[in-house]
């Protein structure tokens, strides 16, 4: 399946990002934890090249521990200070005051000597959509703050929080970025409701969330669902032996594949498939090596669209001479 999805709020929040970005001194960025690489928008790290990052992996709680401290690992070594978070009870939420500060140590001690007392610590607050900002900020805060839900897209405008005297968070709508690359990306970010799940085809989505499960994890859907599979079987059939073991039937007795994809997918979201982590720091380095020799494939098929051209103007320009 094929997705993209890039409303145009998006458009304006990237253009926001871009006007404001030297306000602050700390870009805070949430990931799930699920999905550290494809739920990371690249974008956000050419905005905020110049800015000390922290990077909370949220919903660490849904995903595999061991998988977890091997993401923890690979963003440290790309100079991230890195948290493993769950918004949604508060756990490492005081990390995150602590690294801010730690930060910006040697530059508030600069400001001091030069007089100034009180020098706040600004941030800003960054991810995709339903990646739990909102959640965050409102933990943080110790009130609600910022708009929640369990649907993207529901921050739609900056706003700055003061958190202490001299903390203060600039609140930013989620924002994925315009072109999915690499599909298997944005098939990830649906499986975990980072796309709208309106704009998709569910029934589809759950085949593929199958698909991928099949490679990385199948005993989970077997236990789960209390149904028997081989991982050659067609992800269709497993999507159907779901439906007839929670009773979905249809009229005539057919499976409800619909209905059946709508509960695998809320009940993977919400966790009672277990602590799934769906990409390792090794897929990556496979999915990057993929991605380019995509690029060097399309590069060498212009070359040769480009000489066919060539070869064809000259020979109909000979034809014209003679």
């Amino acid at each position: 399946m094929h997705i993209q999805w890039y409303p145009g709020h998006m458009t304006k929040t990237r253009r926001m990002m871009q006007e404001t970005i030297s306000l602050v001194d700390i870009v805070i960025e949430l990931v799930d934890a699920r999905i550290p690489y494809s739920s990371k928008n690249p974008d956000i790290d050419d905005l905020a090249r110049q800015k000390y990052r922290i990077l909370l992996l949220n919903k660490c709680d849904l995903a595999d521990e061991k998988k977890t401290a091997l993401w923890k690992s690979y963003y440290e070594e790309k100079g991230f200070r890195v948290i493993e978070m769950n918004a949604l009870q508060g756990n490492g939420m005081a990390l995150v005051t602590t690294a801010a500060r730690e930060l910006m140590a040697e530059k508030i001690a600069r400001q001091r000597a030069r007089g100034r007392l009180n020098v706040p610590i600004r941030s800003m607050i960054a991810g995709i959509p339903n990646v739990g900002k909102s959640t965050f900020i409102n933990k943080y805060v110790g009130k609600t703050t910022a708009k929640t839900g369990d649907k993207p897209g529901v921050t739609r405008g900056k706003q700055w929080i003061k958190l202490k005297k001299d903390f203060e968070l600039l609140d930013t709508p989620g924002i994925l970025w315009p072109k999915f690359e690499d599909q298997e990306v944005g098939r990830k970010l649906a499986f975990t409701g980072a796309i709208n799940d309106d704009i998709l085809d569910l029934q589809n989505l759950a085949v593929a969330f199958i698909d991928h499960m099949m490679l990385i994890d199948p005993d989970c859907i077997r236990k789960r669902y209390d149904i028997a599979f081989d991982t050659i079987e067609e992800p269709l059939a497993v999507l159907e032996k779901i439906a007839l073991s929670r009773g979905f039937k249809q009229k005539g007795g057919e499976a409800d594949l619909l209905r059946a994809a709508k509960i695998l997918m809320d009940e993977y979201r919400g966790g009672k498939l277990g602590r799934i982590t769906l990409e390792t720091p090794e897929d990556i380095t496979l999915m990057q090596e993929k991605k380019q020799r995509a690029a060097e494939e399309k590069r060498a098929d212009e070359r040769r669209r480009k000489e066919a051209f060539r070869k064809q103007r000259e020979a109909e320009s000979r034809t014209e001479q003679e």
